[in-house]
């Protein structure tokens, strides 16, 4: 007589039930995660609406800009008026956001200082040309001498990630819009920490083309995180399935 198997222990499922608590983990840490960037995002969404319309206000004046911060003045419109510096005009390569059915295009973006009337300087991002476009022959009324007014918003600079080449000065081979930066390569001092980004009000001869500033934010977190909570859910559910045929094969 063949003697009876013996009953399956629930040791055999120790190595896939710590392999379902990581992947578990993992999932239950992307939802929450998406919902901690939901907050930013509507944070970040209420602070644009909150600032980016209405009449134009003046910049941070110079004794506060060594206690600027972003989240209390980024995307804030305001107005400046001075004299462009265009000798040291710094082209920035980046791409314009592309309209209903059209891509986004290649190109730079025109940082140029402005001298403020007590001599201390603001960068403003001029706006967008395309590649052919990069030097100043190419776009000879793009230019303006003599005093001139800015409207715009005031961005914080750029930030680099692991993907965003280093700048070469000496080549003219810029990536990320950082004031700072501009300015210690072109020798400038009193520049602000923040840089002014030009509205579209068109410019002679069209370029550069300002306004490029996306105002209305996709903002989908709550469905990612939904849907991370949802594979996790899965998971237990097969998990639970997989441990049940696994401790009564003889019910399954």
């Amino acid at each position: 007589m063949t003697p009876a198997a013996p009953p399956p222990s629930w040791r055999s499922l120790v190595a896939p039930g710590l392999a379902t608590l990581v992947a578990l983990a993992i999932l239950v840490a992307l939802g929450t995660w998406q919902l901690q960037r939901k907050g930013w995002k509507e944070d970040l969404i209420a602070q644009i609406q909150a600032r980016a319309y209405g009449e134009p206000g003046a910049i941070l004046p110079e004794p506060e800009w060594g206690r600027w911060q972003a989240q209390a003045d980024e995307f804030r419109r305001v107005r400046v008026t001075g004299t462009f510096l265009n000798r040291f005009e710094t082209p920035v390569y980046g791409l314009a956001p592309g309209g209903p059915g059209r891509s986004s295009a290649q190109g730079y973006y025109l940082m140029t200082p402005l001298r403020l009337g007590n001599g201390s300087i603001v960068m403003v991002n001029r706006g967008f040309v395309p590649m052919e476009l990069k030097e100043p022959a190419s776009r000879p009324q793009s230019q303006p001498s003599g005093e001139v007014t800015v409207t715009g918003l005031v961005r914080a600079p750029e930030e680099r990630n692991l993907f965003t080449p280093a700048d070469d000065p000496a080549r003219r081979a810029w990536f990320t819009r950082d004031p700072q930066a501009i300015a210690r390569a072109n020798g400038l001092e009193r520049v602000a920490p923040f840089y002014v980004e030009a509205d579209a009000t068109p410019n002679p001869g069209g370029w550069p083309r300002g306004g490029q500033t996306r105002l209305e934010l996709p903002n989908n977190h709550l469905q990612y995180a939904v849907t991370w909570y949802g594979i996790a859910l899965t998971l237990v559910g097969v998990f639970a399935a997989f441990a049940w045929r696994r401790l009564h094969p003889a019910e399954a």
